[in-house]
């Protein structure tokens, strides 16, 4: 094991990658970017430049945070907002998450026939296809799906290149989705689907945490997990992300819980430890090596991403909703609950937070089933 590679390391420089991100966030210019924005950008810089691992490399501490501490950012973030919420901005996010859906399927049809990536990729561009379409509708859950379906992941060089273009390609657009509402709003303003009177909730930016309350929140988070899991060994068909943003649910309308101080600083401190282990899934150095497969991938995708944006986004504007809800809708398709959920925190929404986890959640489900369908009809 290299001295990068030491999971102890690697934890402690991901907490650095957040820290430096947060004390930028606060001056001038760097201010407008945001620190999610700055937490990709800097884990990236510093995964290409071999500060710490790309995600391609493999790590523990990255499979940790995918399989626990995101869910548990999840879960916690959750802990803070109010059912009431959903009245608003229900309806308006789950019929643009269906818009973005079908942008992402024309998207995948345009970008077929126009790079034709049979030519290079062979027998299994379809699946390719399929791939793509799953991961870009709810997330990359979808990706892995269709892709252990057809033995793509057997083929070690295929499958490395479209999961390092995926992150590569994917990663732009949740910068883009961070950036582009609040210049829209400003260029073309839309009212805003905002709770109003008592239902109004503003995201804490500052909070005391308390030894009771920390052990209270990771306590729940951690059960609820547990829970989560066993609910899936006997029912299966229950994806466990269901079951943690249920339970999640319930108890934050419990007096108690609302109560409690601390939900918002440790859920979205977990929350930009995913997101910095997202930066280090765009490993250049890989991608270099591949030659014309992934330049025909890179276009492949590239043309997908930028047909959903335009339609999402078009047909959005055309019908006046709401940039904010516009935004998270394609990053519930794009990337999934979890980056839905930072694109809510990060615009200051959170009556966004449970329309996109909930969203995300059902692209999971739809988008695997569409992945297959595109797989199949292009084979």
């Amino acid at each position: 094991m290299t001295w990068n590679q030491d999971p102890i390391y690697v934890s402690g420089m991901l907490c650095m990658i957040v820290l430096l991100s947060v004390w930028l966030a606060k001056f001038k210019g760097w201010k407008t970017i945001g620190t999610p924005i700055l937490v990709i950008l800097i884990a990236a810089i510093a995964a290409n430049i071999d500060i710490i691992p790309t995600a391609t490399n493999g790590n523990p501490i990255y499979t940790g945070v995918f399989l626990y501490l995101a869910p548990m950012g999840i879960f916690i973030a959750l802990l803070e907002v109010d059912l009431k919420s959903l009245k608003k901005a229900g309806g308006p996010i789950l019929f643009m998450f269906g818009i973005g859906g079908l942008g992402t399927i024309i998207g995948v049809l345009v970008a077929w026939f126009l790079v034709k990536p049979a030519t290079e990729i062979g027998d299994m561009a379809n699946a390719i296809a399929g791939m793509y379409t799953g991961t870009y509708i709810g997330g990359s859950i979808n990706f892995n799906a269709v892709a252990l379906s057809y033995h793509v992941n057997e083929n070690a060089d295929l499958y490395a290149a479209s999961t390092v273009v995926d992150n590569l390609i994917g990663t732009p657009w949740i910068i883009a989705t961070l950036i582009l509402p609040k210049y829209l709003q400003t260029l073309f303003p839309r009212k805003k689907l905002l709770p109003t009177g008592n239902e109004v909730q503003k995201l804490k930016k500052e909070e005391s945490v308390s030894i009771p309350g920390l052990a209270a929140i990771l306590g729940l988070a951690l059960l609820a997990m547990a829970f989560s899991k066993l609910v899936f060994q006997f029912f299966p068909q229950i994806p466990e992300i269901i079951t943690l943003t249920t339970v999640a649910l319930i108890l934050a309308q419990l007096q108690f819980i609302k109560k409690l101080s601390g939900t918002h600083t440790i859920g979205f401190f977990l929350i930009l430890l995913f997101l910095a282990t997202i930066g280090t899934l765009c490993d250049l150095n890989t991608l270099s090596g591949l030659g014309e497969l992934a330049g025909t991938l890179i276009l492949f995708v590239t043309l997908i991403i930028v047909v959903h944006g335009i339609v999402i986004f078009g047909i959005g504007a055309l019908l006046k909703i709401d940039w904010d809800v516009i935004a998270v809708a394609s990053q519930a398709n794009v990337g999934g609950n979890t980056t839905a959920l930072a694109s809510a925190e990060s615009l200051n929404r959170p009556d966004l937070l449970i329309p996109g986890v909930l969203v995300g959640s059902l692209g999971n489900a739809l988008g695997t089933y569409a992945g297959f369908f595109i797989a199949g009809m292009l084979g």
